[in-house]
């Protein structure tokens, strides 16, 4: 019998599956399949089973003054320990922290997501069973483009520079953890109407990118098993 590998996708709206609408909110939610989720679950095929624990808002580990389940590595723990077994987390977070009222600058940012890294390769075992940590995909999200809702705008200021410089700390980061990493800005930009989620097309092109990773960092694991 084929071995499944079970894959958690950890993040926020981008992962959850926000369509983007000018007026900012409230929407909808693409489909599985329209989500860069199912698209990469497409792409993989059989022998790949997908979680998905998107939630919009979600911060890296920082309680946001506006809601109390938003803080990333207060919920991580137990979503691990919830679907263990798993072989590969792919974690796509640090868009919200860039929020005006957090002042976070993007190495703050990056430690941010090293705290999230770190409770991965910790969580073996879960609660009584035997499992080995997964192994960890830190993506770096595309940076924001302008907003034409001024809320939107004033909850970002200053989000567009801190979102360009992501990528460069999280590939530092991934280097440092020897976790596997990718920059989604070199596969999509932001292009919906709101600035700062997916369109239908990103989410396509974001997940065939990331199948073609997993792929990678699969065929790569096995090598290295064998050897």
């Amino acid at each position: 019998m084929t071995e499944t590998r079970r894959i958690m996708c950890f993040g926020d709206s981008l992962t959850w599956g926000w369509i983007p609408v000018a007026e900012g909110a409230p929407t909808l939610r693409y489909p599985f399949a329209e989500r860069w989720t199912g698209a990469m679950a497409a792409h993989l095929g059989a022998g790949f089973e997908i979680v998905e624990e998107g939630l919009s808002a979600r911060t890296t580990n920082l309680d946001d003054p506006t809601d109390p389940r938003l803080n990333g590595s207060a919920y991580l723990p137990s979503a691990l320990a919830s679907h263990l077994p798993l072989d590969l987390v792919i974690v796509m977070l640090g868009t919200n922290d860039t929020k005006s009222f957090f002042h976070r600058t993007p190495y703050e940012i990056a430690n941010g997501m090293a705290k999230l890294v770190g409770q991965i390769a910790g969580s073996a075992g879960g609660i009584g069973t035997p499992y080995p940590a997964p192994r960890t995909l830190v993506v770096a999200p595309p940076p924001l483009t302008p907003m034409p809702d001024p809320w939107f705008q004033g909850m970002f200021e200053g989000g567009h520079e801190k979102t360009k410089e992501l990528a460069r700390h999280y590939a530092a980061l991934a280097a440092f953890f020897k976790v596997d990493f990718l920059d989604a800005g070199t596969v999509i930009s932001t292009d919906g109407v709101d600035g700062i989620h997916f369109t239908a097309q990103n989410n396509a092109d974001l997940g065939r990118a990331l199948a073609a990773k997993v792929t990678e960092i699969f065929a790569r694991a096995a090598v290295d098993t064998a050897a």
